[in-house]
This record gives structure tokens, C-alpha cells and sequence, in this order.
């Protein structure tokens, strides 16, 4: 997709799919993640029915993401280092087989909560090592030219699953219970492993791997470039906050339904369902527009912010609903936005490590604001709880803007990130020719 003063066409929406192993990769993604949503979405809705405390319900959460906290920095490395497709191929196997124990020990009655506990941080430590991979991986198989779209384009492929899985999920649940959900995801990993099996390696576009040394010191290699950098650390400031008090939606969107609005799984899952309408609504405008500005990033974390406040400051479907709406166009924003930028400003030899940075903030911060919300729910009310978090994310969202204001001299100017690494289309080689690429995976 060219970068062009101009409006795109709207066929420029779709730009990446074009390229067969981004293709494969999307369609597979596309049956995994809706399995992935329907499994999160009954296993919150099975452990608060089960134990009728939003404790253990954050507590699940927290389980489930500490080992991203721990682990993912470590993770970046590796990406850095191996094969991606390789790395990518073991980890989804290896959620595949724990939803499969997850569904049969459920189906059985054998489930308990420690159980639990143990399956969803086998799950988050496969996580860890999977969405830095994952993240980094799309350059590879795009090119940077295409980045910014096929980050959106895979935002919109979670939201759409988001859109389905968690609707269908509420109404198995209320027919056949969650076991039906859990087999559902393990059968639908064999779609993903199976797109990265028939990939053409010859095709993937040329990326410089990180030298062999010790972890420890290419793990502070990435660190340093991060905080070193003002717009990655732009983007750390403001994911840290959102990421850690706002990005809990497995947690505050159940206890919303159960505790705010008093509904059932079917309720649950339509408000589940109609923030990913507006997640898939804004995840196509960005992939259509295949732009990444600082600019829409720092916008797009001050209106999720402002969204997630008013959430906690209502009590009626008549608000709620809406409110999610809107909560889902900002946080796809955000998030695809930024993912796309992280990937554009970091050199080829880091982008696994800057990857693993945001995904320690997006998805590891969670198990501390999950315990947060979850005690604090527990102690006063959900509504007060949420409207607090908001508040939170709002000013951490201020502050990120003053840093930007502050550091405005320092802050690639806008459009470079792009521009630094297009290469005009007339003169880019086509990724299947001799000696433009090499075999990464």
C-alpha cells in the first residue's frame, strides 16, 4: 500500500491479503481466534457461576497472564534469535492440547478451581512465548510497506472473532455448558498449524536475526533501545497505564453483567459481542487508511480512557451498550496502531525484543490489574471499581501527551516512520525473487 497524501481506495482495505502466506496466515488466525474467544469467554462465565466471586474470577485472569509478565521479555529474545514459523507452530500446539484437557476434564466433572489455575498458566507461559513471535512475525511476511495494513487487517480479524466467538460461546453455554466451547478451541488450532506447515519460506521478506550471547545482556539490549528511544518509550508510558487498569475485559466485562446489569450468559456475550463491533469498524478504517500516526495513537488512548470512565459512571443497558461500542473503536485503535508503529521504528535485529516489551504491557501487566479490580470489586462495588480504572487510564493518557509535548523535538516527525522504511514500489524486488530474500522459517 503507498503512502500517498490522498485518500486510498477502498480496495487498499484489503492490500496485504493479497500475499499468499499472510493470507494462509489470516484465514487460519481467523477459525483459531474465534475459538480462542469462545474458551475465554466461558471460562470467565463458568468460574463466576461456579464460585460467585469476582476474586476468583481475577484471580483466573491473573494466573492465566502472569506467565506473560515473567516470561515475555525472555520470549522477545528467542523471537529474535529462532525461526518464527518454527516457534509460532510449537506454542499453538501447545494450547491446542490444553483447551483439549481443559474440555475433557470439564466434560467429566473432574474440573476444580486450582486446576484451573494450573491449565490457563500453562496457557498464558505458551502466550508468552507466542505474541511476540506472532507480533514480529507479520513483517516478515508483508514486508514493511504493508505493516500498518496487516496489523489492522489482524485486528480486524480478532475483532470480527471476538464479534462471533463470544455470542456463540454465550448461547452453547446456555444450551450445552462450556465444554462445548473448550473442545471447540482445541479442534481450532489445527487451522493455524496447518497454514504455518504449507507456508512458502522462500517468500518471506528478509530480516536480520540477533546475534547468539547472553540473554540477559541482548534482553538489556532491548531495553535500553526502548527507553533510550522517545517514541518507543512514548508508546511504553501510555500502554503501561492502559494496558494494566483499562485492558482487563475479561474480568469487568463478566462482572458488569452479573453485578451492573444483573443478565445471563446470552447478555454477556451481546456486550462482549457489540464492543467488538466497534473494534472491527475501527480496525478496517486503519487498515484501510494503512497509516500509523502518533498522533491517532495518543488520541485513540485518551478516548478509550474517557469511554472506560463513563462506563463505570453507568447502570443501564441504554448507556452501557453504546459505551462499549465506543470502547471498542478506541482500543482497536490503539492498540493497532500501535503495534504497527513499534514495528516500523524498530530495526529488524530488536523487533522481536521492542515486540515482547509490548506485549509485557499489554498482556502481562494484566495479572496486576486484574487482582486489582477484582479485590477492589469485591470490597466496594463493580461500577465504582471501573470508574476509578478509568480515571487511571485518563491520567496516564495526559501524561503520555505532555511527554510527547515535551519531547516533541526528539519524536520522529510524522509520516517518517513510514517513509524511513518504504522503499519506492517501482524499485521494490518482489519477495519470491533469488537474492531479495532468505529463508526465515
Amino acid at each position: 500500500m503507498t503512502v500517498t497524501a490522498g485518500r486510498p481506495p477502498l480496495r487498499a482495505t484489503f492490500a496485504s491479503l493479497r500475499i499468499r502466506n499472510y493470507r494462509l496466515y489470516f484465514f487460519g488466525q481467523l477459525v483459531s481466534q474465534m475459538g480462542t474467544w469462545m474458551q475465554s469467554t466461558a471460562l470467565a462465565w463458568f468460574v463466576l457461576q461456579k464460585t460467585h466471586s469476582a476474586f476468583a474470577l481475577g484471580a483466573v485472569s491473573t494466573f492465566q497472564f502472569l506467565p506473560v509478565l515473567i516470561l515475555s521479555l525472555f520470549a522477545g529474545v528467542v523471537a529474535d534469535r529462532v525461526p518464527k514459523r518454527t516457534l509460532l507452530t510449537v506454542t499453538q500446539s501447545t494450547m491446542a492440547v490444553q483447551a483439549f484437557v481443559l474440555a475433557t476434564l470439564t466434560v467429566t466433572h473432574l474440573i476444580t478451581l486450582p486446576i484451573i489455575y494450573v491449565l490457563v498458566a500453562i496457557q498464558g507461559a505458551a502466550n508468552a512465548m507466542d505474541m511476540p513471535s506472532r507480533n514480529a512475525f507479520v513483517m516478515e511476511m508483508v514486508g514493511p510497506r504493508d505493516v500498518p495494513n496487516a496489523v489492522a487487517l489482524s485486528s480486524s480479524q480478532l475483532q470480527l472473532t471476538r464479534l462471533v466467538g463470544p455470542a456463540l460461546a454465550g448461547i452453547l453455554l446456555a444450551a450445552f455448558g462450556a465444554s462445548v466451547c473448550f473442545y471447540f478451541n482445541a479442534a481450532s488450532f489445527l487451522a493455524v498449524i496447518f497454514a504455518l506447515l504449507i507456508m512458502d519460506a522462500s517468500r518471506f521478506f528478509k530480516t536480520e536475526r540477533a546475534r547468539h550471547a547472553a540473554m540477559v545482556r541482548q534482553l538489556g539490549e532491548g531495553l535500553h533501545y526502548a527507553v533510550t528511544t522517545p517514541d518507543i518509550l512514548l508508546a511504553v508510558i501510555t500502554m503501561a497505564v492502559i494496558g494494566t487498569f483499562g485492558f482487563n475485559t475479561q474480568v469487568t466485562t463478566p462482572l458488569i453483567a452479573e453485578y451492573v446489569l444483573h443478565t445471563n450468559s446470552v447478555g454477556y456475550g451481546l456486550l462482549t459481542s457489540s464492543m467488538a463491533v466497534g473494534s472491527l469498524i475501527a480496525a478496517l478504517t486503519v487498515a484501510w487508511l494503512g497509516r500509523a500516526t502518533r498522533r491517532v495513537l495518543l488520541g485513540g488512548a485518551l478516548c478509550f480512557s474517557a469511554v472506560f470512565l463513563c462506563i463505570g459512571l453507568s447502570h443501564t443497558w441504554f448507556l452501557i451498550l453504546p459505551l462499549f461500542l465506543c470502547q471498542g473503536v478506541c482500543s482497536s485503535i490503539f492498540t493497532s496502531v500501535n503495534s504497527a508503529r513499534l514495528q516500523l521504528l524498530s530495526p529488524p535485529q530488536l523487533r522481536g525484543r521492542v515486540m515482547s516489551i509490548s506485549t509485557l504491557l499489554f498482556a502481562g501487566s494484566t495479572p496486576i490489574g486484574s487482582l486489582i479490580i477484582g479485590s477492589m470489586a469485591e470490597s466496594t462495588s463493580v461500577s465504582f471499581t471501573i470508574a476509578v480504572m478509568g480515571g487511571i487510564c485518563l491520567a496516564g493518557s495526559l501524561v503520555a501527551i505532555s511527554y510527547a509535548r515535551a519531547m516533541r523535538e526528539r519524536l520522529v516527525p510524522a509520516g517518517a516512520e513510514l517513509h524511513a522504511m518504504m522503499v519506492p514500489r517501482e524499485a521494490e524486488p518482489e519477495p519470491a525473487l533469488a537474492g531479495s530474500v532468505r529463508r526465515a522459517g
